[in-house]
């Protein structure tokens, strides 16, 4: 188990790694579009967001690689209400950043619940 989590979390930080190195602008949502929402423009702008929108959704998709499909719905509809609440944040940096925080705290207990081969 310790072996496929260290194996998961190397592929993510891959993947994380080369997301970084190809696009200047790295998050999950295009950060040239003029309509960006108030907690968007502020992920484009802030570095340190940034990256916890990319670890973020590298996790979230690789999640949804690994579990059921009945459980996929539920871990989408999980995703849908997070957005809702990350982007209630509006501007707020600090409040964004308790967002993200929390999320990845919610997308690794999830992954500490699926069944795995012995």
């Amino acid at each position: 188990m310790r072996l496929l989590r260290s194996t998961l979390l190397l592929f993510a930080t891959s993947i994380l790694c080369m997301d970084l190195t190809s696009a200047s602008h790295s998050a999950s949502f295009d950060c040239e579009t003029k309509e960006l929402k108030p907690d968007e423009k502020v992920i484009c702008e802030n570095r340190t967001l940034n990256d916890a929108d990319v670890k973020m959704v590298t996790t979230f998709d690789l999640l949804s690689g690994l579990m059921a499909m009945g459980s996929r719905g539920t871990l989408q509809d999980e995703q849908t209400a997070w957005l809702k609440k990350r982007r209630e944040c509006g501007s707020d940096v600090v409040c964004i950043r308790a967002a993200y925080d929390e999320r990845l705290k919610q997308l690794d207990e999830t992954y500490k619940k699926i069944n795995r081969p012995l």
